[in-house]
């Protein structure tokens, strides 16, 4: 009976570490954010204090967890990330997670169609999990 419930702590504790394991990192997060996204994206809270200072081709990114695709005002996006918007797209850790990994594919797959398009060109291929604590730190729902 000991080695039963030795075993099943053992086993929850592998898991535990497991899932801690999976969860992103906000600080490398961050750093990723400088060297990667930056050239593309500012942060900007809703006070108008700069939190980085980014290109402007994508849209800011203060506050994107957890709202809608393509929610931010004033910004023009492409036809598929509206159509996705219609269609119920939130930015969860999944949808964003693999949104980043291949933007175009992404909205493909979740419109169903073959044609959809991303004005997000950039792949990044590690660290989204990362990215992704990082912006949730700074507001949204994680």
């Amino acid at each position: 009976m000991k080695l039963k419930i030795a075993t099943a702590i053992a086993a929850v504790t592998l898991a535990g570490s497991a899932v801690a394991q999976e969860a992103g990192d906000a600080a490398a997060g961050e750093d990723l954010f400088g060297k990667r996204c930056r050239s593309c994206h500012m942060i900007v809270d809703d006070a108008g204090e700069t939190i980085v200072r980014g290109g402007r081709t994508g849209p800011n990114l203060y506050g994107i967890i957890g709202s809608e695709a393509g929610a931010v005002e004033d910004f023009r996006y492409k036809k598929s990330i509206e159509e996705a918007r219609e269609k119920g797209l939130v930015w969860d850790e999944a949808s964003f997670e693999a949104y980043v990994q291949d933007p175009t594919g992404f909205l493909r797959e979740y419109l169903d169609d073959s044609g959809a398009r991303s004005g997000m060109t950039f792949k990044l291929r590690e660290g989204a999990a990362d990215v992704y604590a990082y912006l949730a730190s700074l507001g949204g729902d994680m």
